[in-house]
C-alpha cells in the first residue's frame, strides 16, 4: 500500500501531491457478490456497507473481516444507502416503487432490526437519506406529480413526517435523484442540508438551514436527462460544497461532471477534469481542499476543492465514504467489490 503524508496549505499540499507517489486501492474482502451501493466509516475501524438482494455488510477491523447482517424479511430488498451514526447504530434504505421503498434500524450492531418507515406513496421512490445525528434526519423521494416528496425524524426513527408541501419548491417534470451511492443528501453541522436532483431538464440543488423544515432551491450547470445529471452532493463546511455526476449510460465521458459552490449552494460554478462520469464524491476530513470522486470507470482526487483532478489506479466503485479521521476511505461496487484507501 502506497500511503502519502499531507502537509497543511492548499499549494503545499499540491506540490506534495504533484511529487510524491498517489495513493493506491487495496482490495478486501467482502465474502458477497452482491452488488454494493451504499457505505458508511464509523471511524478508522468500524465500516457499514449495503447492496442487492438484503446485503448488509459490517466491520470492525477495518476491512480485513466483513460480517455480512440478515435483516429479517428484506432478502429481496435493494439497500441502496447505508447511514451509520456509531459503532452499533446504522439506518439502512432500501429503494423501489412504492411499498417497496423503507427504512430499517439496528441499535445493537446489525443483532435486530426494526422496521420503521414504509413508502404508502404509490409512486413514491426513495432514494437517499441523511443524518445530523443519531435522532435527527432526513430522506428523500422522487417527485410526485410536481411536488418534492421528503420526510424528516427528529426521535431516532420512530416517527418520520413528510415536510409540508408547500414548505418546499415546485418539482420539474420528472424531477427525481439516482439511487446509485446513497449520497445525493448531504448533512452539515446541526441543521444544515442539500438534495441533488436529476433527471429533468435542469440539475439542482435544494438546500434548507432549519433541518428540512423549509427549503429552497438553485440550478447547476451539469446536464440533465433521463439518464444524467447530479449523483452525489457534499459540503466540507456551511459554504463550500460540490456536486458531481455526468451521464451513467456514458460512464467514460470526460464533460462537465462537476461543479463547485462557495455560498452554501446559492450558486454553482462548473469545473472540468474528471475522468468519466462520477457517482459518489467526498471531502477527506482534516484535509481542507482535498476531495475523492468514484464511478464505475475508476476515482479521481483532488487538492484544490473539486478545480483540478487526477485519477488513481484502480476498479471503479459505485460509493464511497471516508472515515471521520481522514486516514481511510472505503469504496464499494459490483461483486461485492470493497477497496481501502489509506491517506495517512
Amino acid at each position: 500500500m502506497t500511503s502519502m503524508h499531507w502537509l497543511g496549505g492548499a499549494a503545499i499540499l499540491a506540490g506534495v501531491l504533484q511529487a510524491a507517489p498517489l495513493p493506491q486501492w487495496t482490495a478486501q474482502s467482502s465474502g458477497v457478490t452482491a452488488r454494493l451501493r451504499g457505505v458508511s466509516a464509523v471511524d478508522d475501524h468500524v465500516v457499514w456497507a449495503s447492496g442487492a438482494s438484503g446485503t448488509v455488510l459490517r466491520t470492525a477491523d477495518g476491512g480485513r473481516s466483513w460480517e455480512s447482517l440478515a435483516v429479517p424479511g428484506a432478502s429481496s430488498r435493494d439497500f441502496r444507502d447505508i447511514d451509520a451514526v456509531d459503532a452499533r447504530t446504522a439506518y439502512v434504505l432500501s429503494i423501489g416503487p412504492g411499498d417497496q421503498s423503507r427504512i430499517y434500524k439496528t441499535s445493537d450492531a446489525g443483532g435486530t432490526w426494526i422496521e420503521q418507515f414504509v413508502n404508502h406513496e404509490e409512486q413514491g421512490f426513495f432514494d437517499a437519506m441523511g443524518f445530523w445525528d443519531a435522532l435527527s434526519g432526513v430522506a428523500f423521494s422522487d417527485s410526485i406529480d410536481g411536488r418534492f416528496l421528503v420526510v424528516r425524524t427528529i426521535d431516532g426513527g420512530r416517527q418520520w413526517l413528510r415536510v409540508p408541501v408547500e414548505n418546499l419548491p415546485p418539482a420539474l417534470p420528472g424531477e427525481g435523484a439516482f439511487a446509485a451511492s446513497g449520497t445525493n443528501v448531504a448533512v452539515h453541522g446541526r441543521d444544515r442540508v442539500w438534495i441533488a436532483t436529476g433527471a429533468a431538464s435542469l440539475s439542482r440543488v435544494l438546500r434548507s438551514v432549519d433541518r428540512g423544515r423549509t427549503w429552497g432551491v438553485s440550478p447547476t450547470p451539469l446536464a440533465s436527462g433521463a439518464s444524467s445529471g447530479i449523483f452525489s452532493i457534499a459540503f466540507r463546511d456551511a459554504q463550500h460544497g460540490i456536486v458531481v455526476g455526468g451521464d451513467y449510460l456514458k460512464p467514460d465521458d470526460t464533460g462537465e461532471n462537476a461543479a463547485v459552490t462557495r455560498d452554501g449552494g446559492m450558486t454553482w460554478e462548473p469545473v472540468r477534469g474528471l475522468s468519466g462520469f462520477r457517482s459518489a464524491v467526498a471531502y477527506v476530513p482534516g484535509r481542507p481542499s482535498l476531495v475523492l470522486a468514484v464511478g464505475p470507470s475508476g476515482t479521481d482526487l483532488s487538492m484544490d476543492d473539486g478545480r483540478t483532478w487526477r485519477g488513481l489506479a484502480g476498479p471503479g466503485f459505485h460509493a464511497l465514504s471516508v472515515s471521520p479521521s481522514g486516514a481511510h476511505a472505503w469504496g464499494v461496487g459490483e461483486d461485492g467489490r470493497i477497496g481501502l484507501l489509506r491517506l495517512d
